[in-house]
């Protein structure tokens, strides 16, 4: 398929044919094509856990409420945001940007190279590290007074920095759901669970959040609740 057809072909699908398999590597590669997505500052705050189990598959079938499109899946793809781990993924950058410079002396730097590490050593220590909230809080009330006299970036709570993650992960989401569409499997985000029984099934820490989690598949034809309904485009599109 062309991206326009993987486009319209993608539904959400609640009802997979339980004849009908799916290839386990490739959906790997789907998720690995996931991870090519674009994200807020090349972070990458984003796991993926690939279920094949068949025990894992019901457990979280029954934390997702037995929905079909979790009780028919074949496998499933749930990613998680990993904020904490904002750190080490800051310090991945700074290791990649630096051999990148083929061993040339700080002293030696461009303008821009100066900036790729000041940015990574500095300002996202700036906008992720936060103690309860209050650094946060403190961040904010700052900005918005400097934001008087000049354009600022205000988003730099925890909740915001919280919200930044998810969406870069919703990003990867719908590129890993256009990669299957591509190779003609089906998928369905789904967002009603019970997270903790879900972080339980796959032992994660549970400081850590759940973005959503993809069923996968091949549909059945009532699978797909009808024709696709969207808002008049006129309605959602602004010309300025």
């Amino acid at each position: 398929m062309n991206l326009t057809q993987a486009i319209n072909y993608r539904r959400s699908v609640r009802k997979f044919d339980p004849d009908k398999e799916i290839d386990t590597q490739k959906v790997k590669k789907c998720i690995e094509q996931a991870t090519l997505a674009p994200n807020s500052s090349n972070m990458q705050l984003w796991e993926f856990y690939h279920i094949t189990s068949s025990n894992i598959l019901k457990k979280i079938s029954i934390a997702s409420f037995d929905q079909p499109a979790a009780k028919t899946a074949k496998q499933m793809v749930v990613i998680i945001v990993r904020k904490d781990l904002w750190k080490k993924r800051a310090n991945a950058n700074l290791k990649f940007i630096k051999r990148s410079f083929r061993n040339k002396k700080p002293e030696n730097y461009s303008s821009r190279e100066k900036f790729a590490i000041y940015y990574y050593k500095k300002l996202i220590p700036l906008n992720y590290f936060d103690v309860l909230g209050i650094f946060g809080l403190f961040k904010y009330v700052f900005f918005w007074l400097i934001g008087f006299f000049r354009p600022i970036y205000r988003q730099v709570k925890n909740s915001d920095m919280r919200i930044v993650a998810h969406k870069s992960a919703g990003l990867a989401a719908q590129t890993f759901m256009l990669s299957m569409a591509d190779i003609n499997y089906d998928t369905c985000p789904m967002e009603g669970f019970d997270s903790l029984r879900v972080k339980k099934a796959l032992k994660l820490p549970r400081k850590v959040e759940i973005n959503m989690i993809i069923s996968c598949g091949i549909r059945m034809p009532e699978g797909v609740y009808g024709e696709r309904f969207r808002i008049p485009f006129k309605e959602v599109y602004n010309k300025v």
